[in-house]
């Protein structure tokens, strides 16, 4: 397996690593137990404070990490600042609420007392992916940290830096060895150890390949698993809407992470209306884009993040342009060194072209016009994947009955499908099972034990 740094602004590799041994990763699951035995009877606050240094830490080498993941995978260098505040957050809010999210749980049954307490499982595996190589990460790590469970990650192998980094930042904050452990494995690898009796639950964000290969490890093997997949999230403009203020926000929602992203907007489904407008104010901001480094800042949008990720993107619009598809904008590679991809907006789509179905990941829009309301949410469930969606209107009882209507695990309204610790994620069908961030995502991976007190008068 190959595990290097490749820059996707030149497409130059930077550093190879070379995967862990066998008997690197048996010592690695030896000391996750041993960690295990201790952190599981650590107090809340112990487990809060070393969330806490690992977000300071993570804030005082902002710059550094950044750069890290601007190097790695792409990202314009501010929002990879962002995906560094957006994780110190995320570790502060669970060491901040997690006692609490933890308490007891009093019942009242009808006889004697009764009540939930939870309690840790074990080691976990974490299989994270590139896009948002610490976000990812700390997603998972975080609240589970927080239970009393321990974690092994096995981290996309083009970010290898960003992994290994993690690993530093937690025992620079006084973890034990054991309680976070970065391997450097393939996919298949973390397939394999997923059957390990020793790991009690396994999180992927990633493929739906890849969610399908671990969800069945999982099933065969009795244990619990959480898949955040891909999404095709649905951007829908009701004839009502701020149609600028829809605009502004669709190039957010669509180039954010150079279109990299889970739950970027990818289906512009506008009334017909306002759809000559929409697309008209659309094409022109996404033309307006500055193309460049993302070391750059005045740089708008960036490379893709691999050679491989290009090609397939331009794949993917070559085929729905040869389907019928008509190209609005775009539509090819760039024409200078990198992992570059034209922004793109394609029109005309019908069922059984690749961008109709199949998710686009980079900077590729596809734009439908429908004739009324009922249209627009009958096409937005026409995916297999339900993670996110939008609905632009101005009336906000409509959008929140458009938003009832929408087969998805989060639906945003008069903004794109985002992210903050406090609110949960996950998604429905293809996009995967399970909850992170917020309360939910503490109580994924947790025994929640039912203990009945019964006094001794009681009968059956």
């Amino acid at each position: 397996m190959s595990i290097q740094t490749i820059n996707p602004n030149t497409n130059q590799v930077v550093k190879s690593f070379t995967e862990s041994s066998p008997e690197a990763v048996e010592a690695a699951m030896i000391q996750a137990e041993k960690a295990f035995a201790i952190w599981r009877k650590t107090s809340y606050k112990s487990r809060a404070n070393l969330l806490h240094m690992v977000a300071i830490i993570m804030r005082e080498r902002k710059e550094e990490l950044a750069a890290m993941i601007t190097l790695e995978m792409g990202k314009l260098l501010d929002q990879s600042r962002g995906e560094i505040d957006l994780s110190a957050d995320i570790f502060d809010y669970y060491a901040l609420n997690g006692e609490n999210f933890l308490d007891d749980k009093i019942l009242d049954p009808k006889q004697g007392e009764a009540l939930i307490r939870h309690s840790p499982i074990g080691i976990l595996l974490g299989v994270e992916p590139w896009n948002f190589p610490f976000y990812q990460v700390a997603r998972f790590a975080a609240p589970n940290i927080m239970i009393g469970n321990v974690v092994l990650v096995k981290h996309a192998s083009n970010v290898p830096q960003c992994g290994i980094a993690i690993e530093e930042i937690f025992k620079t904050a006084g973890a034990q060895n054991g309680i976070y452990t970065n391997l450097l494995i393939s996919g298949p690898r973390a397939s394999a150890l997923a059957a390990d009796d020793r790991i009690k639950g396994i999180s992927l964000t990633g493929s739906e390949a890849a969610g399908s290969s671990i969800a069945a490890v999982a099933g065969k093997n009795l244990k619990k698993s959480v898949l955040e997949l891909g999404g095709n999230d649905a951007f829908i403009v009701l004839e009502d809407a701020d149609i600028d203020q829809a605009v502004n926000w669709a190039v957010i929602g669509r180039m954010n992470n150079t279109g990299q992203c889970c739950v970027a907007a990818k289906r512009f489904i506008v009334i017909d209306s306002v759809a000559d407008e929409f697309l008209s104010k659309f094409k022109a901001k996404l033309t307006d884009l500055k193309v460049g480094d993302p070391m750059d800042a005045e740089t708008e949008l960036g490379p893709l993040s691999s050679e491989k990720a290009a090609a397939d993107l331009a794949d993917q619009v070559q085929r729905s342009v040869d389907a019928g598809a008509k190209v609005a904008l775009g539509g090819k590679r760039l024409d200078r060194p990198g992992a570059f991809m034209a922004v793109t907006i394609l029109t005309d789509l019908k069922p059984g072209m690749a961008a109709y179905s199949e998710e686009l990941f980079g900077p590729v829009a596809s734009f439908y016009r429908v004739k009324d309301e009922q249209e627009a949410i009958l096409l937005a469930n026409d995916s297999s994947f339900g993670l996110g969606g939008s609905v632009f209107t101005k009336d906000i009882e409509r959008g929140k009955h458009v938003a009832d209507q929408i087969d998805t695990g989060m639906v945003f309204i008069n903004h794109p499908t985002w992210t903050t610790p406090e609110l949960p994620f996950g998604g429905t069908k293809h996009s995967g099972y399970g909850r992170e961030l917020s309360s939910l995502g503490i109580d994924e991976f947790v025994n929640k034990k039912l203990i009945r007190v019964s006094a001794l008068t009681d009968a059956f």
